[in-house]
Protein backbone atom coordinates (compact mmCIF):
# COMPACT_ATOMS: atom_id res chain seq x y z
CA UNK A 1 0.00 0.00 0.00
CA UNK A 2 2.82 2.35 0.88
CA UNK A 3 4.62 1.60 -2.38
CA UNK A 4 1.44 2.24 -4.40
CA UNK A 5 0.75 5.59 -2.77
CA UNK A 6 4.32 6.89 -2.97
CA UNK A 7 4.17 8.11 -6.62
CA UNK A 8 0.93 9.99 -5.86
CA UNK A 9 2.45 11.47 -2.72
CA UNK A 10 5.52 12.57 -4.68
CA UNK A 11 3.33 14.25 -7.30
CA UNK A 12 1.37 16.12 -4.63
CA UNK A 13 4.56 17.26 -2.90
CA UNK A 14 6.01 18.29 -6.26
CA UNK A 15 2.93 20.38 -7.06
CA UNK A 16 3.01 22.01 -3.66
CA UNK A 17 6.68 22.88 -4.10
CA UNK A 18 5.87 24.51 -7.45
CA UNK A 19 3.35 26.78 -5.74
CA UNK A 20 0.34 25.35 -7.56
CA UNK A 21 -3.05 25.32 -5.92
CA UNK A 22 -5.42 22.43 -6.51
CA UNK A 23 -8.59 24.52 -6.17
CA UNK A 24 -8.69 28.28 -6.73
CA UNK A 25 -12.14 29.12 -8.01
CA UNK A 26 -15.44 27.30 -8.48
CA UNK A 27 -17.19 28.87 -11.46
CA UNK A 28 -20.83 28.77 -12.35
CA UNK A 29 -21.59 26.77 -15.53
CA UNK A 30 -20.68 28.81 -18.59
CA UNK A 31 -18.30 31.20 -16.81
CA UNK A 32 -15.30 29.59 -18.49
CA UNK A 33 -16.50 30.54 -21.98
CA UNK A 34 -14.22 33.02 -23.80
CA UNK A 35 -15.28 36.65 -23.46
CA UNK A 36 -15.13 39.26 -26.20
CA UNK A 37 -13.52 42.54 -25.15
CA UNK A 38 -13.43 45.79 -27.12
CA UNK A 39 -9.82 46.92 -27.67
CA UNK A 40 -8.87 50.53 -28.45
CA UNK A 41 -5.09 50.88 -29.04
CA UNK A 42 -5.31 54.68 -28.85
CA UNK A 43 -2.60 57.27 -29.54
CA UNK A 44 1.16 57.56 -28.99
CA UNK A 45 2.40 54.65 -26.90
CA UNK A 46 -1.08 53.12 -26.81
CA UNK A 47 -0.56 50.64 -29.68
CA UNK A 48 2.77 49.55 -28.11
CA UNK A 49 1.36 48.76 -24.67
CA UNK A 50 -1.93 47.26 -25.91
CA UNK A 51 0.13 45.10 -28.27
CA UNK A 52 2.14 43.98 -25.24
CA UNK A 53 -1.04 42.93 -23.47
CA UNK A 54 -2.22 40.96 -26.50
CA UNK A 55 1.07 39.04 -26.64
CA UNK A 56 0.99 38.14 -22.95
CA UNK A 57 -2.68 37.10 -22.96
CA UNK A 58 -2.09 34.95 -26.05
CA UNK A 59 0.90 33.30 -24.37
CA UNK A 60 -1.32 32.54 -21.36
CA UNK A 61 -4.11 31.21 -23.60
CA UNK A 62 -6.41 33.56 -21.69
CA UNK A 63 -10.10 33.15 -22.65
CA UNK A 64 -10.34 36.64 -24.16
CA UNK A 65 -11.09 37.61 -27.77
CA UNK A 66 -10.51 41.22 -28.86
CA UNK A 67 -12.61 43.41 -31.16
CA UNK A 68 -10.18 46.14 -32.22
CA UNK A 69 -11.16 49.68 -33.27
CA UNK A 70 -8.99 52.62 -34.27
CA UNK A 71 -9.96 55.71 -32.28
CA UNK A 72 -7.84 58.85 -31.87
CA UNK A 73 -8.05 61.82 -29.54
CA UNK A 74 -8.43 64.38 -32.31
CA UNK A 75 -11.75 62.89 -33.44
CA UNK A 76 -14.81 65.05 -32.76
CA UNK A 77 -16.82 62.12 -31.38
CA UNK A 78 -16.74 58.38 -30.84
CA UNK A 79 -17.70 56.33 -33.90
CA UNK A 80 -21.13 54.75 -33.19
CA UNK A 81 -19.86 51.25 -33.95
CA UNK A 82 -17.26 51.53 -31.17
CA UNK A 83 -19.84 52.59 -28.59
CA UNK A 84 -22.09 49.75 -29.75
CA UNK A 85 -19.21 47.28 -29.36
CA UNK A 86 -18.47 48.37 -25.78
CA UNK A 87 -22.15 48.26 -24.87
CA UNK A 88 -22.44 44.78 -26.33
CA UNK A 89 -19.25 43.39 -24.80
CA UNK A 90 -19.59 45.26 -21.47
CA UNK A 91 -15.78 45.45 -21.12
CA UNK A 92 -13.13 47.50 -22.93
CA UNK A 93 -9.33 47.67 -22.76
CA UNK A 94 -7.99 51.05 -23.87
CA UNK A 95 -4.67 52.71 -24.57
CA UNK A 96 -4.27 56.42 -23.89
CA UNK A 97 -6.08 58.96 -26.06
CA UNK A 98 -4.46 62.35 -26.62
CA UNK A 99 -6.64 65.16 -25.26
CA UNK A 100 -6.32 68.57 -26.99
CA UNK A 101 -5.22 71.38 -24.69
CA UNK A 102 -7.19 74.62 -24.88
CA UNK A 103 -9.49 75.06 -27.86
CA UNK A 104 -10.54 72.29 -30.19
CA UNK A 105 -12.56 69.11 -29.83
CA UNK A 106 -13.81 67.95 -26.44
CA UNK A 107 -12.11 65.08 -24.60
CA UNK A 108 -13.09 61.66 -25.94
CA UNK A 109 -12.28 60.23 -22.51
CA UNK A 110 -14.98 62.39 -20.92
CA UNK A 111 -17.41 61.62 -23.73
CA UNK A 112 -16.98 57.89 -23.12
CA UNK A 113 -17.42 58.17 -19.35
CA UNK A 114 -20.64 60.13 -19.78
CA UNK A 115 -22.00 57.94 -22.58
CA UNK A 116 -21.50 54.72 -20.58
CA UNK A 117 -22.01 56.33 -17.15
CA UNK A 118 -18.61 55.11 -15.95
CA UNK A 119 -19.04 56.97 -12.71
CA UNK A 120 -16.18 55.43 -10.70
CA UNK A 121 -12.49 55.69 -11.53
CA UNK A 122 -10.19 53.41 -9.53
CA UNK A 123 -6.40 53.70 -9.38
CA UNK A 124 -4.35 51.34 -7.22
CA UNK A 125 -1.06 52.96 -6.14
CA UNK A 126 1.25 50.61 -4.26
CA UNK A 127 4.92 49.77 -3.83
CA UNK A 128 6.35 46.88 -5.84
CA UNK A 129 9.13 44.80 -4.25
CA UNK A 130 12.36 45.41 -6.14
CA UNK A 131 11.37 48.89 -7.35
CA UNK A 132 12.98 51.43 -4.99
CA UNK A 133 10.89 54.44 -3.99
CA UNK A 134 11.25 57.22 -1.45
CA UNK A 135 8.41 55.84 0.70
CA UNK A 136 7.67 52.27 1.79
CA UNK A 137 4.37 50.65 2.78
CA UNK A 138 2.35 52.61 0.22
CA UNK A 139 -0.90 50.85 -0.69
CA UNK A 140 -3.50 53.44 -1.68
CA UNK A 141 -6.67 53.03 -3.72
CA UNK A 142 -7.98 56.31 -5.12
CA UNK A 143 -11.68 56.19 -6.06
CA UNK A 144 -12.73 59.25 -8.00
CA UNK A 145 -16.16 60.47 -9.10
CA UNK A 146 -15.90 60.38 -12.87
CA UNK A 147 -18.82 62.21 -14.46
CA UNK A 148 -19.36 65.66 -12.94
CA UNK A 149 -17.47 68.36 -10.99
CA UNK A 150 -15.20 70.65 -13.01
CA UNK A 151 -15.13 67.98 -15.73
CA UNK A 152 -18.76 68.66 -16.64
CA UNK A 153 -17.44 70.94 -19.38
CA UNK A 154 -19.98 73.69 -18.65
CA UNK A 155 -17.99 76.73 -19.73
CA UNK A 156 -18.88 79.90 -21.63
CA UNK A 157 -17.50 83.36 -22.28
CA UNK A 158 -19.71 85.89 -20.48
CA UNK A 159 -18.12 88.89 -22.19
CA UNK A 160 -14.83 89.05 -24.12
CA UNK A 161 -12.04 88.24 -21.69
CA UNK A 162 -14.31 86.78 -19.00
CA UNK A 163 -14.97 83.03 -18.91
CA UNK A 164 -17.36 81.30 -16.51
CA UNK A 165 -16.80 77.62 -15.67
CA UNK A 166 -19.40 75.75 -13.62
CA UNK A 167 -18.60 73.05 -11.08
CA UNK A 168 -21.52 70.66 -10.77
CA UNK A 169 -21.94 68.46 -7.68
CA UNK A 170 -25.14 66.46 -7.14
CA UNK A 171 -26.41 64.45 -4.20
CA UNK A 172 -27.05 61.44 -6.43
CA UNK A 173 -23.50 61.23 -7.86
CA UNK A 174 -21.87 61.99 -4.50
CA UNK A 175 -23.84 59.23 -2.76
CA UNK A 176 -23.14 56.58 -5.36
CA UNK A 177 -19.38 57.23 -5.46
CA UNK A 178 -19.28 57.14 -1.65
CA UNK A 179 -21.23 53.86 -1.66
CA UNK A 180 -18.82 52.43 -4.23
CA UNK A 181 -15.80 53.43 -2.11
CA UNK A 182 -17.17 51.88 1.07
CA UNK A 183 -18.36 48.77 -0.75
CA UNK A 184 -14.90 48.40 -2.28
CA UNK A 185 -13.30 48.79 1.13
CA UNK A 186 -15.66 46.24 2.67
CA UNK A 187 -15.18 43.61 -0.07
CA UNK A 188 -11.40 44.04 -0.18
CA UNK A 189 -10.86 44.00 3.59
CA UNK A 190 -9.71 47.62 3.70
CA UNK A 191 -9.81 49.41 7.03
CA UNK A 192 -10.25 53.11 6.28
CA UNK A 193 -11.91 55.48 3.80
CA UNK A 194 -10.74 59.11 3.55
CA UNK A 195 -12.91 61.73 1.83
CA UNK A 196 -10.90 64.47 0.06
CA UNK A 197 -12.56 67.89 -0.22
CA UNK A 198 -12.27 71.68 -0.20
CA UNK A 199 -15.45 72.38 1.76
CA UNK A 200 -13.74 75.14 3.73
CA UNK A 201 -13.97 77.26 0.55
CA UNK A 202 -16.60 75.57 -1.66
CA UNK A 203 -19.02 75.19 1.19
CA UNK A 204 -22.07 74.23 -0.85
CA UNK A 205 -20.56 72.04 -3.60
CA UNK A 206 -17.91 70.18 -1.59
CA UNK A 207 -20.15 70.48 1.47
CA UNK A 208 -22.76 68.39 -0.35
CA UNK A 209 -20.09 65.82 -1.26
CA UNK A 210 -19.00 65.56 2.38
CA UNK A 211 -22.58 65.30 3.62
CA UNK A 212 -23.15 62.36 1.28
CA UNK A 213 -19.94 60.64 2.39
CA UNK A 214 -20.89 61.01 6.06
CA UNK A 215 -24.34 59.52 5.48
CA UNK A 216 -22.88 56.50 3.68
CA UNK A 217 -20.09 56.09 6.26
CA UNK A 218 -22.68 55.71 9.02
CA UNK A 219 -23.87 52.50 7.31
CA UNK A 220 -20.39 50.92 7.50
CA UNK A 221 -19.45 51.04 11.20
CA UNK A 222 -16.64 48.52 10.70
CA UNK A 223 -14.71 50.88 8.40
CA UNK A 224 -12.96 53.92 9.82
CA UNK A 225 -13.93 57.19 8.11
CA UNK A 226 -12.10 60.51 8.07
CA UNK A 227 -11.89 63.67 5.97
CA UNK A 228 -9.03 65.80 4.69
CA UNK A 229 -8.79 69.10 2.80
CA UNK A 230 -7.23 68.56 -0.62
CA UNK A 231 -4.19 70.84 -0.18
CA UNK A 232 -3.33 69.21 3.15
CA UNK A 233 -3.96 65.85 1.48
CA UNK A 234 -1.28 66.51 -1.14
CA UNK A 235 1.20 67.56 1.54
CA UNK A 236 0.43 64.46 3.62
CA UNK A 237 0.75 62.22 0.55
CA UNK A 238 4.30 63.30 -0.18
CA UNK A 239 5.38 63.21 3.48
CA UNK A 240 3.48 60.28 5.05
CA UNK A 241 1.55 58.33 2.37
CA UNK A 242 1.33 55.13 4.43
CA UNK A 243 -1.47 56.72 6.50
CA UNK A 244 -3.91 56.45 3.57
CA UNK A 245 -5.90 53.37 2.57
CA UNK A 246 -8.96 54.04 0.36
CA UNK A 247 -9.54 57.63 -0.75
CA UNK A 248 -12.80 58.92 -2.24
CA UNK A 249 -12.76 62.21 -4.12
CA UNK A 250 -14.71 64.51 -6.41
CA UNK A 251 -13.58 64.50 -10.03
CA UNK A 252 -10.78 67.07 -10.28
CA UNK A 253 -9.18 66.33 -6.90
CA UNK A 254 -9.10 62.63 -7.73
CA UNK A 255 -7.04 63.26 -10.84
CA UNK A 256 -4.47 65.23 -8.84
CA UNK A 257 -4.42 62.84 -5.87
CA UNK A 258 -4.12 59.69 -8.04
CA UNK A 259 -1.17 61.08 -10.00
CA UNK A 260 0.57 62.26 -6.84
CA UNK A 261 0.09 58.86 -5.19
CA UNK A 262 1.31 57.12 -8.35
CA UNK A 263 4.47 59.22 -8.43
CA UNK A 264 5.19 58.35 -4.80
CA UNK A 265 4.70 54.62 -5.34
CA UNK A 266 6.86 54.19 -8.43
CA UNK A 267 5.44 56.25 -11.27
CA UNK A 268 2.43 56.26 -13.59
CA UNK A 269 3.98 53.50 -15.71
CA UNK A 270 3.30 50.83 -13.09
CA UNK A 271 -0.10 51.85 -11.67
CA UNK A 272 -3.18 49.97 -12.89
CA UNK A 273 -6.70 51.29 -12.98
CA UNK A 274 -10.05 51.39 -14.67
CA UNK A 275 -13.40 53.09 -14.96
CA UNK A 276 -16.57 51.29 -14.01
CA UNK A 277 -20.31 51.86 -14.05
CA UNK A 278 -23.37 49.77 -13.40
CA UNK A 279 -23.16 47.93 -16.72
CA UNK A 280 -19.77 48.61 -18.32
CA UNK A 281 -16.08 48.78 -17.45
CA UNK A 282 -13.10 50.31 -19.28
CA UNK A 283 -9.61 49.32 -18.16
CA UNK A 284 -6.59 51.50 -18.90
CA UNK A 285 -3.40 52.84 -17.34
CA UNK A 286 -4.42 54.02 -13.89
CA UNK A 287 -2.76 57.41 -13.50
CA UNK A 288 -2.65 60.05 -16.21
CA UNK A 289 -0.91 58.79 -19.33
CA UNK A 290 1.40 61.81 -19.56
CA UNK A 291 3.66 59.94 -21.97
CA UNK A 292 0.93 59.24 -24.54
CA UNK A 293 2.39 61.86 -26.86
CA UNK A 294 6.05 61.10 -26.16
CA UNK A 295 7.28 60.46 -29.69
CA UNK A 296 10.72 59.43 -28.46
CA UNK A 297 9.22 56.47 -26.57
CA UNK A 298 7.24 55.48 -29.65
CA UNK A 299 10.27 55.65 -31.99
CA UNK A 300 12.54 53.78 -29.57
CA UNK A 301 9.73 51.35 -28.64
CA UNK A 302 10.52 51.78 -24.95
CA UNK A 303 7.09 52.47 -23.45
CA UNK A 304 6.42 50.81 -20.11
CA UNK A 305 3.76 48.07 -20.50
CA UNK A 306 3.52 47.25 -16.76
CA UNK A 307 0.58 49.53 -15.89
CA UNK A 308 -1.62 48.18 -18.68
CA UNK A 309 -0.57 44.58 -17.97
CA UNK A 310 -1.66 45.02 -14.34
CA UNK A 311 -4.87 46.74 -15.52
CA UNK A 312 -5.45 43.66 -17.69
CA UNK A 313 -5.13 41.49 -14.58
CA UNK A 314 -7.85 43.65 -13.02
CA UNK A 315 -9.90 43.10 -16.19
CA UNK A 316 -9.46 39.33 -16.01
CA UNK A 317 -10.63 39.37 -12.40
CA UNK A 318 -13.63 41.50 -13.43
CA UNK A 319 -14.41 38.91 -16.13
CA UNK A 320 -14.30 36.21 -13.41
CA UNK A 321 -11.09 34.59 -14.59
CA UNK A 322 -9.21 34.91 -11.27
CA UNK A 323 -6.62 32.21 -11.94
CA UNK A 324 -5.49 33.94 -15.13
CA UNK A 325 -5.44 37.27 -13.29
CA UNK A 326 -3.27 35.87 -10.51
CA UNK A 327 -0.90 34.25 -13.00
CA UNK A 328 -0.44 37.47 -14.98
CA UNK A 329 -0.03 39.63 -11.88
CA UNK A 330 2.52 37.23 -10.37
CA UNK A 331 4.58 37.14 -13.58
CA UNK A 332 4.71 40.95 -13.84
CA UNK A 333 5.68 41.34 -10.18
CA UNK A 334 8.43 38.73 -10.55
CA UNK A 335 9.94 40.68 -13.44
CA UNK A 336 9.84 43.90 -11.40
CA UNK A 337 11.37 42.19 -8.35
CA UNK A 338 14.14 40.58 -10.40
CA UNK A 339 15.12 43.98 -11.80
CA UNK A 340 16.81 42.75 -15.00
CA UNK A 341 14.24 44.12 -17.45
CA UNK A 342 13.00 47.66 -16.90
CA UNK A 343 12.07 50.59 -19.10
CA UNK A 344 13.65 54.01 -18.59
CA UNK A 345 10.99 55.31 -16.18
CA UNK A 346 11.82 52.39 -13.87
CA UNK A 347 15.56 53.03 -13.99
CA UNK A 348 16.42 50.70 -16.87
CA UNK A 349 16.96 50.90 -20.61
CA UNK A 350 14.96 47.97 -21.99
CA UNK A 351 12.42 48.08 -24.78
CA UNK A 352 8.73 47.28 -24.42
CA UNK A 353 9.28 43.97 -26.20
CA UNK A 354 12.11 42.93 -23.87
CA UNK A 355 9.89 43.50 -20.84
CA UNK A 356 7.06 41.56 -22.53
CA UNK A 357 9.38 38.64 -23.28
CA UNK A 358 10.52 38.61 -19.65
CA UNK A 359 6.90 38.53 -18.40
CA UNK A 360 6.03 35.68 -20.78
CA UNK A 361 9.07 33.74 -19.54
CA UNK A 362 7.81 34.13 -15.95
CA UNK A 363 4.33 32.80 -16.75
CA UNK A 364 5.48 29.19 -16.46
Amino acid sequence: MMRRSSPLLRRLVSRASEGRRSVTYMPRPGEGAPRTVTLIPGDGIGPLVTGAVRQVLEAMHAPVVFETYEVHGDMAAWPPEVIESIKRNKVCLKGGLATPVGGGVSSLNMQLRKELDLYASLVHCCNHPGLPTRHDNVDIVVIRENTEGEYSGLEHEVVPGVVESLKVITKFCSERIAKYAFEYAYLNNRKKVTAVHKANIMKLADGLFLESCREVAAKYPGIKYNEIIVDNCCMQLVSKPEQFDVMVTPNLYGNLVANTAAGIAGGTGVMPGGNVGQDHAVFEQGASAGNVGNEKLVVQKKANPVALLLSSAMMLRHLQFPSFADRLETAVKRVIAEGKYRTKDMGGSNTTQEVVDAVIAKLN
